[in-house]
């Protein structure tokens, strides 16, 4: 297993569980536990984790965008009952826009049953997923092309998006919170994010209920530019009297 496998590995233990083991993760992998250092070290450097006593936990205040693979990693469950809510939205013959997340790769999966869709996006990894689907039309908005991330993105991106007047626009964020609103870790992300209402008759918030009653690094928006909001879990009691009070709906699985 090359080094960097190793370590994309580790931080996607990190992301779902919060902090990992030296010892464990050197029986895991078959390799030393100094070489295991070596890879926290380094994750460290890049700020994704903190080392501890004895492993690492992950760094809250971090900016940096994980990798595409370790987040589409986490709760893949959630996101999928997402997208099958998201799929009860949709209508044949819409024209939707779908943002670079993870989870609107989830989405783009489930719609793949309906026979025609416009679909607009700033993601590399849905015009994949949708590369095979006949009768439909994928549109991309072009701009600069972030690896880390699989997202176009920049003013070429932003102009893209712009360009187009959409039924609905679904996209997510990396966190959610009553006060700060929308946001996400990393600013250039956040700033194609912030045009997505724009662009659309309907805006869709499709996000984890892990993402509630949290704060990154750069603002998107607040709730007044959000009609919906998709989640894979009822949401607690003052979050659902927030909803209402900010006129948003909000779409979750039946108990």
């Amino acid at each position: 297993m090359l080094a960097l496998e190793r370590r994309n590995l580790i931080l996607e233990r990190v992301h779902t569980d919060g902090k990992v083991i030296v010892s464990q993760l050197s029986k895991e992998f078959e390799v030393s536990e100094e070489t295991i250092r070596r890879d926290l070290e380094k994750l460290e450097e890049e700020g994704h984790v903190t080392k501890s006593y004895g492993g690492a936990v992950e760094n809250e205040k971090n900016n940096i965008e994980l990798p595409f693979n370790v987040r589409k990693a986490a709760n893949p469950e959630g996101k999928k009952r997402i997208a099958e809510l998201v799929l009860s939205e949709v209508e044949e013959g819409d024209h939707i826009l779908l943002d670079a997340s993870t989870t609107a790769v989830f989405i783009a999966r489930e719609l793949k049953c309906l026979e025609h869709l416009t679909v607009i996006t700033n993601s590399i990894e849905n015009m994949v997923e949708l590369s095979d689907v006949k009768g439909w039309d994928i549109y991309s908005t072009g701009g600069s092309l972030n690896g880390n991330t699989m997202a176009l993105l920049g003013t070429k991106a932003a102009e893209g998006i712009l360009s187009y007047n959409a039924d609905k626009a679904f996209f997510s964020c990396k966190a959610l919170s009553m006060v700060k609103g929308l946001t996400d870790g990393n600013q250039e992300i956040a700033n194609i994010k912030r045009i997505f209402p724009e662009a659309a008759g309907t805006v869709y918030l499709a996000v984890d209920h892990t993402k509630f009653d949290s704060v990154a690094f750069s603002g998107i928006c607040g709730f007044e530019r959000i009609d919906v909001v998709i989640t894979d879990l009822r949401p607690s009691e003052e979050w659902l009297r927030f909803f209402a009070e900010n006129e948003v709906r909000c779409v979750y699985p039946p108990d």
